[in-house]
């Protein structure tokens, strides 16, 4: 019997996420530089004859259904793809926040992806994983292989992976679900409607003062709606701004999820704790970026 399979599916954090337009297909044309976290989800296959999936840990009561769940769906359009595929139980531990803008649905299934590659002798470049990830969700393809790169286009275009520095960041989640249909709405662009154009290239290998003097001259399109959804997104950001040695604030994908850039671990960790203080009941994560 084949021995089980684990793998992290770590938190994927937008530093960047421009909204170019909105195309005629309806979907939005968008440029985000991507790193992902050190902390995630967990998940484990046990190799068996029948595809399923058992939900644990501190937020598996929000995960929805497992016939719903992303992990299943991956697999599922996998094993329409590869014949005789093997398959398993899959035991996911979820920690991260659900509807936050950290792609955790994402990368559980990116990591269920990676994990039948494995046990399939199926390398992350084979087109039936490519495929069955894109048909997934959009932001599935970046977590497949979890690096830093710049994601274009309605997340379809990858860049190469990027050499960046590790960053130092406080992740904080007020612990309310932001659904992402309800915030590009609420940007209201209409199909062919654009925003202000500004690439961002990034150069190779940045010092972290380069990294962070260009990420200042950067944005996340998606904070203003977001914020008027919900307005727990602006405490969350002025709590952040406000705690000591904060470099950098800014909201994750398409919220609640927020982050604050700070020089090292130990500044890091002293501002989670001052956060904890003043919210108790959020989720708060001091972390490393990459």
């Amino acid at each position: 019997m084949p021995q089980p399979l684990a793998t992290r599916a770590p938190a994927k954090i937008n530093l960047t996420l421009h909204v170019l337009g909105r195309r005629a297909d309806g979907y939005h044309e968008l440029e985000s530089l991507v790193v992902f976290a050190g902390t995630g989800d967990d998940l484990r296959l046990e190799p068996g004859g029948t595809l399923a999936l058992a939900v644990t840990g501190p937020t598996a009561l929000l995960a929805g259904s497992h016939a719903d769940n992303l992990v299943m769906k991956a697999a599922r359009l996998l094993a329409e793809r590869v014949s005789g595929l093997k398959v398993g139980t899959f035991c996911l531990t979820k920690r991260l926040p659900v509807a936050a803008g950290i792609g955790g649905g994402s990368s559980d299934a990116a990591a269920a992806l990676r994990l039948l590659g494995r046990l399939n002798s199926l390398p992350l470049s084979h087109p039936a994983l490519r495929e069955a990830a894109r048909l997934t969700g959009a932001d599935v393809p970046v977590c497949l292989e979890p690096r830093a790169r710049m994601m274009r286009g309605a997340g379809e275009d990858l860049g190469p992976g990027l050499s960046l520095p590790r960053l130092f960041a406080v992740l904080v989640n007020p612990r309310v679900p932001v659904e992402t249909p309800a915030v590009f709405k609420a940007l209201g662009l209409q199909p062919g409607q654009g925003l202000p154009a500004a690439a961002h290239p990034v150069p190779e290998a940045p010092s972290p003062d380069a990294l962070l003097a260009l990420l200042k001259n950067t944005r996340n399109d998606l904070e203003p709606p977001a914020l008027q959804i919900q307005p727990l997104i602006g405490e969350a950001l002025g709590l952040l701004r406000a705690t000591d040695g904060c470099r950098l604030v800014r909201m994750s994908g398409s919220g609640a999820t927020v982050f604050g850039l700070y020089d090292d671990c130990d500044a890091a960790a002293r501002a989670a704790r001052q956060f904890r203080r003043l919210r108790p009941d959020w989720w708060v994560k001091a972390t490393s970026l990459r």
